[in-house]
């Protein structure tokens, strides 16, 4: 299908031969499209584009795990920002292509990108960020979170154990729900804080297992439990492992009752350490913008915020 707008030409790329005329507007991922299409987290109809000509004015697309038949997440909007305003190009390609690709009355996925960390203080970044808020603003969604992107590599070194702590394998399934069940209470995760406005907090958990942990190919070994010395009582956990494009620290808990006593860095050093062993060349993490306390513990560790993300909700 396609429709043209003021002689722009609104369509779905035609499959993987247009990737190039897809990635003619830079983006950090565009690299991993190819592969996203290979391994089916990308469908050629769940990816849009405007153009005038052979010109490419802007473009749009879904990602979702691989086989899903419905998209996840929002991942790419984007304009040719050395043009001349596309904003109602950007817009009407977003809602042309929403309409067919997403389910009637359905709740749109939320949308996610990646921006510069500096981007506030550069004019030219800044504008291109507000600019896609804006389109996506228009069509009723809202800004729910800044997120800093956080990179370690082997340079930084392992951290520093913290020797009051003895770590064990997580145990079965329900474990490790009890256990984050238990780190939901008082979380300063806006995803998390989302989820718990609208489900009990065993329900984020499952939700957030189910969605998430489930699905990493990576051995449930490295999975971790810190206790207080052999046996002891736990104090939180550390889930490591890797995603379709990185290894990652993918979750880091604390028990309430063990907050404040600096625990949260000898998790995140066993979970770095685990990965460091497989020789991987980084690893990625991400956190809330106002997670101080988060951020500042992958800091003390040697995680660098490379870039940031900010998520939109409808």
């Amino acid at each position: 299908m396609s429709t043209s707008h003021d002689t722009v030409t609104i369509r779905p790329i035609t499959g993987p031969d247009e990737i190039p005329l897809f990635n003619r507007l830079p983006y950090t991922i565009n690299h991993e499209l190819d592969d996203d299409l290979a391994d089916k987290r990308r469908r050629p109809e769940w990816m849009w584009v405007a153009v005038r000509g052979d010109r490419l004015l802007a473009r749009v697309a879904w990602w979702g795990r691989s086989g899903d038949d419905t998209p996840l997440l929002l991942d790419i909007l984007d304009v040719d920002d050395t043009a001349e305003d596309l904003t109602e190009v950007a817009q009407a390609l977003y809602e042309t292509a929403a309409k067919q690709v997403l389910a009637p009355g359905a709740v749109p996925p939320e949308y996610g990108r990646f921006i510069p960390a500096d981007w506030r203080e550069d004019p030219d970044a800044y504008r291109a960020v507000r600019l896609r808020i804006g389109v996506l603003e228009n069509t009723g969604a809202h800004l729910t979170v800044e997120r800093l992107r956080l990179e370690w590599n082997p340079a930084a070194g392992v951290p520093t154990p913290d020797r009051r702590l003895a770590f064990r394998p997580v145990g079965d399934t329900d474990e490790l729900i009890a256990l984050m069940t238990r780190t939901l209470d008082g979380t300063l995760d806006a995803h998390s804080r989302g989820d718990l406005a609208q489900m009990s907090p065993h329900e984020a958990a499952v939700k957030h297992y189910e969605q998430e942990f489930a699905t990493y190919s990576s051995p449930r070994e490295w999975w971790r439990i810190g206790t207080l010395g052999e046996d002891g009582e736990p104090v939180g956990f550390v889930v490591p492992a890797r995603n379709a494009y990185h290894p990652v620290i993918a979750y880091l808990g604390v028990v309430p009752e063990h907050r404040g006593r600096g625990y949260v860095d000898g998790l995140l050093a066993e979970g770095t350490r685990i990965l460091a062993e497989e020789d991987v060349p980084r690893i990625r993490a991400a956190t809330d913008l106002g997670n101080a306390p988060m951020a500042n513990a992958f800091a003390r560790a040697g995680y660098v915020n490379f870039e940031r993300a900010i998520n939109m909700a409808w």
